[in-house]
């Protein structure tokens, strides 16, 4: 023990040397340090975790020893309460078919000590292309509810289609090289298939685990849906990876608005007519953006200077507003 120690130290240490070692093996206690360092507790990673049907997850364990510090693991992996099938050496977990919450279903075991993580499943829901989704809104490149402006230099190389407003101004110097529907049936037909398609993407369900809370930039993203219950801001580049799937789908469901000060680029076969961005409000492509996908909003769309689209730009109820050297191609 530390204090039979300290005591037969006596004969060979100065009185202040002794004190000073009395105090230690006090503050120390009187634990035998010999005494085995053994697993306290373990931790299960990610928990919870969000994943689609069939879809893989690596889990791992990390392991706390009785001094609280980290201790190596290597558990065997086991399945509580459905969700799925797990490899019982290495942690991969592969979701089966049903959907649910399964909670604390996904369990790691190091002799005596154990920990759990629950597994939601859910279904990606299946996306029709841009062309189908959107029906006869298609064609267009540019769609308003009440007006469209171009400031210079602006080049649409699409349709452009108003409803129920009709106003167009700066047609020159900018130019249109699809057709103009200003008010008419097929302007009208373009709005109603517009605000189904609104509703339909909007209405997307959107996993736990793509809630959007920070600004994109910088960011990389797979297929799927992602939402923000109010804005979604992009400062820098934002990166789409379709995983060499050339029919991944990207829906962006914003609560309110889109604000850009940076680019989109598609990587490993994503297409810019699989993006869509769902606007609750209004959404402002910023000075120098280069971005892709279609844009559906609630309000209005504007495109700063130098701003360029692959894609659309249709707002519902408000105005499409353009500045100079803006370019708008279809994908």
């Amino acid at each position: 023990m530390v204090t039979v120690r300290t005591l037969r130290l006596r004969a060979f240490l100065a009185p202040a040397a002794i004190a000073t070692l009395l105090i230690l093996a006090t503050a120390c206690g009187s634990r035998d340090v010999n005494a085995p360092i053994t697993l306290a507790s373990l931790v299960v990673t990610p928990n919870p975790q969000t994943l689609d049907t069939s879809a893989t997850q690596q889990f791992t364990a990390s392991g706390t020893n009785s001094l609280g510090g980290a201790i190596a693991v290597t558990p065997v992996w086991s399945v509580l309460a459905g969700g799925g099938t797990i490899n019982a050496s290495t942690g991969l977990f592969t979701a089966g078919v049903d959907t649910g919450t399964f909670t604390n279903t996904v369990r790691a075991t190091s002799g005596s000590v154990s920990a759990d993580a629950t597994v939601i499943v859910i279904t990606q829901p299946v996306l029709v292309g841009a062309v189908n989704i959107l029906a006869s809104a298609a064609p267009n490149g540019i769609m308003a509810g009440t007006a469209f402006s171009c400031v210079s230099n602006g080049v649409i190389n699409a349709n452009l289609s108003i409803s129920p407003g009709t106003t167009v101004n700066g047609f020159p110097p900018c130019v249109i090289t699809g057709s103009q529907h200003l008010g008419d049936s097929v302007a009208i037909k373009a709005q109603l298939d517009l605000t189904a398609a609104y509703d339909s993407l909007k209405g997307l369900p959107c996993p736990v685990g793509n809630t959007i809370s920070a600004n994109l930039g910088g960011t990389t993203k797979m297929a799927g849906v992602y939402c923000a219950g109010t804005s979604i801001g992009v400062t820098g580049i934002l990166t789409l990876d379709a995983n060499n799937d050339s029919t991944a789908r990207f829906v962006f469901q914003a609560g309110t608005s889109l604000t850009t000060a940076g680019s989109v680029v598609l990587i490993n076969g994503a297409k810019a007519k699989n993006v869509f961005w769902v606007v609750g409000s209004s959404a402002t492509i910023g000075t120098g953006s280069v971005w892709q996908g279609n844009i559906l909003a609630l309000t209005s769309i504007s495109l700063l200077d130098d701003a360029t689209l692959i894609g659309r730009a249709l707002a519902r109820n408000g105005a499409v507003s353009l500045t100079s050297n803006n370019f708008i191609t279809l994908p």
